[in-house]
Order: structure tokens, then C-alpha cells, then sequence
């Protein structure tokens, strides 16, 4: 047994936790900012008609019963973790904190709501660690599913329950563009007066300039002769070798296309001019003032083709070294290995499927509805939310869920994601709102939620667009009006953000008291 599977056969023998207390009871304010920052109007959860007609009064979401028993930040001078010793969830976190499984991703929550809060009401949670299963690869990397189940109550009265889990995850080692690709080679400036030049090395030629006038060389090229000042320019081929007049060797920072450390040589050649280029087959140890030199030739594709210098008898005189490295047929993209190899692939994302890193690579919802197949059960209308920082940063808040990686771009980063993204909460709470949105109209203000199961798949990051799409599973009557199961699923461009089960009675406020 391991260290972590130890530690939480211990934590799971400890059973429920003591109640704890919410910070704070039951608030309008709270509610407000909870509501402004999800966009939610629903009348009952304000000081209106609606909300006496059916419940006497304001009630707060059902989204929300997390909300009030959530840690916060803590004050000043107090130790943010004190308070949360005896969390079997924080210490399973702790215990995979140590064996380096440091970041984390909420996947699952399936809540079940006995009744609403009201305003006044102070809930406590008790929470038991229910299991620890892994190590498993996943998409972001190795980690362990960390589940939990909390009881909501009110005094003795349950109130809601939530199983909960979590991905403790090493943040895979993500990949970054192959900067030494030779494709990513910095392209000169080919223009009329160095044309020429590059028309040379395609033709395994080192060209000169040559002034017509006078005969003198030069190079660089240029459109006038430094010595009589005539326009009227040719070339020479040269006979492509030369001495070393100078070099360095560069460590940083990076050239595209180019492996460092790199031998960088200015070049006097035979003919008397002098060229810089790239100095290979050689050590920085050998390379001495006056060494011979040959030129080679590098084809980078079929445009362009760059002259290179290497130590005369180096066996690859007049050879394209492409083709003495058996490269001669190959792309650069073969070369580097990246023939097969997307964008994704290339971001370091060949592994990664965000539906398995949210545990449901055995989940389609809509297959699992059958949704696939044409059907004539109720659709609820799509709704498309732009996913801005501002949602992200103000819902996060509003559910005082304050993880960085729902703040911090640059510590979101680290931990191995793209960019902050929504919170489990968040998009409990949106999914929500699009089915009551929805149920208001048909079925009045008395509508509720009882219990939403929910599974994160996809990251929903800034600048995308959450498409929520849902339809009437099943409908049934009960003693106090209807109950409807609707399945909902959250789309984002990487794939499914959310894929849930939402039940909702029609007209019960049964334990919600005047």
C-alpha cells in the first residue's frame, strides 16, 4: 500500500467530520453578488411579489448551499488553513501536495437540494472522504480521483448533500515549439541587389559581386561600387574557400532554426572579401585565426538555400550537406519528426483529452440520452454566453472560490492549464439558471431545482463561448406537480465543458417555511 493509499484508508475510517459552521449566515447581499455575477433575475431569489407569493419571502439559490460553507481567504494575522485541519478533503489535498501531486481540477459535483435557504439561516456541512482512486493518467497528467460527500444542514435539518470530486494532478510536462527546426530558419531579404547571391547557393555557386566598371569585389552587395561609384554590377563565382579572420561562439539568445551553442565566423576568402556565416564541423576548442575553410551548402527548401563554412577536408566539399545527412528528400517537418503532428500535438496536448481528465472518457451524455438519434422530446432553447475574464474573476468571487487558477493567468499557467477558467461552481450555478430561465415561463416562480449532477470536461477559458444546450429526459407527476429530468450539455470549443442531470419539481416548496 502506498503513502497516499494509506493515508486515506485513515481518513476514511474517521467517517463524518463535526459540523462546521458557515462563516456567515444567510445573506441578501451575498445573494446579490452571486446573482449579478451569474446574470441570474430570477424573481424569487429578490424581494418580490413572486418570491412572498411562493415563499413568503427571498430564498437563495440552491446553487449557492456550497457558497456559504466555502473557506474564503481569511483575515489578516489568522492562518488561512487553521480552520480547516479536520477537512478530510484539505488533508488528502495536503498528502498529495507531498508526493508532488500539486494541482488540482474540480470534475464532478452531484448535488441534491432538500429545500432553498433563507435569508437568517446559518448552514453547517460535515464531510467524509469516500475515496482516493490512482494514480491515473490523464489528459493533464498523473493524479488521483479525491471524493467526498458533504451534508448540508440547518440545526439537525439536512438541507442538501454533495459528492464531490477532484483530480490531484502532477501537471504534465507541456511541449514547446522545436525552436531548432530548421523550417523556423530566419528568411533573408531577397531583393534586386542580393538576388544574385541567393541564386548562387540554390545553384551550389558562391557568387561575388563584381563591379563592371572597374572590376573590383565586394560584399555585402550593394547597388553602388564603393571604389568608382558605378551602378553597372555582376558576379564572380568564387572558388569557395577562405580563412578564419574572426569568430565567436553564441550561447543566447536562441536563432531560429539553429542549435546553440553556434560558431558564428567572419570569413576572408581567396578572392580577397571577406563574408560571416555559420561555422560547422568543427569544436570552439579547434578553431583557430587563419584556419582554411570551405563552403558548404544548407538547402533549406526549394526558395532558399544558405551558404555555411567548415574546415577544409571536413569530406563534405562540394556536397550538400542535406544530402550528406540523408536529408536531401526529407521536409523540414519530417526532419524534425513533426510530419504527423498537429497543432495540438505540437502545444503539448497529444495526450490530452479534457473529457478523460474530468473522468468522463466513458461519458457521451447525449449518447447516453440518446440524443443522437432524432427524438421528439421537449429541447430547451441554446443559449450562448460569451466566456469573458470578467465572468470568470466575478464568479469565482461570487462563489468565494478563491483558487488562482481562477484569477491568476501566469499561476494557472504553472499549474499546468491554458488560461484561468470557470469554476465548478460557476457553471453549476449557470446550469441552473438556463434550466429555471427556462422552467419560469412554463411552469411560474414556484419551479425549483432539486438536484443537479454535474461532470466537467473542458476548460471554459476567456474568449470563448459556452453553448448550453438541454431537453426533457423524463417527466413524471408527483404528489405536488410535475418532476422533470433535463439534460444538459455545455459546449466550448475544445469540446464538452459540462454534461449534467438536472431535476426540477414544478411546484413544491415543501420545507420552505412562510
Amino acid at each position: 500500500m502506498t503513502t497516499v493509499e494509506a493515508a486515506a484508508e485513515e481518513l476514511k475510517a474517521l467517517g463524518e467530520t463535526e459540523p462546521r459552521l458557515a462563516r456567515d449566515p444567510v445573506n441578501q447581499p451575498q445573494v446579490h453578488t452571486w446573482l449579478e455575477a451569474m446574470g441570474d433575475a430570477h424573481p424569487v431569489y429578490r424581494d418580490t411579489p413572486e418570491a412572498v407569493q411562493v415563499y413568503g419571502g427571498p430564498v437563495a439559490p440552491v446553487a449557492m448551499h456550497q457558497v456559504w460553507t466555502m473557506y474564503g481567504l481569511g483575515l489578516p494575522g489568522e492562518d488561512p488553513v487553521a480552520g480547516r485541519a479536520g477537512d478530510p478533503l484539505h488533508q488528502m489535498m495536503g498528502v498529495l501536495d507531498e508526493a508532488g501531486y500539486t494541482s488540482v481540477l474540480g470534475t464532478n459535483s452531484d448535488q441534491t437540494y432538500d429545500r432553498p435557504l433563507r435569508p437568517g439561516e446559518q448552514p453547517t456541512v460535515s464531510i467524509r472522504l469516500e475515496s482516493v482512486v490512482g494514480p491515473k493518467q490523464t489528459g493533464v497528467g498523473e493524479g488521483w480521483f479525491v471524493t467526498t460527500r458533504s451534508i448540508w444542514r440547518v440545526g439537525d435539518e439536512q438541507v442538501g448533500t454533495m459528492l464531490f470530486r477532484v483530480l490531484k494532478f502532477k501537471p504534465a510536462a507541456r511541449k514547446g515549439p522545436d525552436l531548432t527546426d530548421p523550417a523556423r530558419t530566419v528568411r533573408p531579404s531577397v531583393n534586386r541587389d542580393n538576388e544574385y547571391f541567393f541564386q548562387g547557393t540554390s545553384a551550389g555557386e558562391l557568387r561575388i559581386q563584381q563591379c563592371k566598371a572597374c572590376g573590383a569585389l565586394r560584399h555585402p552587395p550593394g547597388p553602388v561600387c564603393p571604389e568608382c561609384l558605378a551602378m553597372d554590377r555582376g558576379f564572380v563565382v568564387a572558388a569557395g574557400r577562405g580563412t578564419v579572420y574572426s569568430f565567436i561562439e553564441h550561447h543566447a539568445p536562441q536563432i531560429p532554426g539553429k542549435k546553440l551553442p553556434l560558431l558564428l565566423a567572419v570569413v576572408e576568402l581567396d578572392e580577397g572579401v571577406r563574408m560571416i556565416g555559420e561555422l560547422r564541423g568543427t569544436d570552439r576548442a579547434d578553431v583557430e585565426i587563419g584556419m582554411p575553410v570551405q563552403v558548404g551548402f544548407d538547402r533549406i527548401d526549394d526558395e532558399l538555400t544558405l551558404a555555411y563554412w567548415e574546415p577544409v577536408g571536413a569530406g563534405l566539399d562540394k556536397l550538400d550537406h542535406r544530402e550528406a545527412a540523408g536529408l536531401d528528400k526529407l521536409d523540414h517537418r519530417e526532419a524534425a519528426g513533426l510530419d504527423k503532428l498537429d497543432h495540438r500535438e505540437a502545444a503539448g496536448l497529444d495526450k490530452l483529452d479534457h473529457r478523460e481528465a474530468g473522468g468522463l472518457d466513458k461519458l457521451d451524455h447525449r449518447e447516453a440520452a440518446g440524443l443522437d438519434e432524432p427524438d421528439d422530446r421537449v429541447a430547451l432553447p441554446a443559449w450562448e454566453l460569451p466566456i469573458t475574464r470578467t465572468l470568470v474573476v466575478s464568479t469565482a468571487l461570487a462563489t468565494r472560490d478563491f483558487q488562482d487558477v481562477h484569477h491568476d493567468p501566469v499561476l494557472s499557467v504553472q499549474k499546468g492549464t491554458k488560461d484561468i477558467f470557470l469554476n465548478i461552481l460557476t457553471t453549476t450555478g449557470l446550469v441552473q439558471r438556463y434550466v429555471t430561465d427556462w422552467a419560469l415561463p412554463a411552469y411560474g416562480p414556484a419551479a425549483r431545482v432539486t438536484a443537479c449532477d454535474l461532470r466537467l470536461g473542458a476548460p471554459a477559458y476567456p474568449d470563448d463561448t459556452l453553448v448550453l444546450e438541454g431537453h426533457v429526459a423524463e417527466e413524471r407527476e408527483t404528489d405536488q406537480g410535475k418532476e422533470l429530468v433535463i439534460d444538459v450539455v455545455g459546449r466550448v470549443s475544445l469540446g464538452a465543458h459540462a454534461t449534467s442531470r438536472v431535476t426540477v419539481s414544478t411546484g413544491s416548496t415543501t420545507g420552505v417555511s412562510a
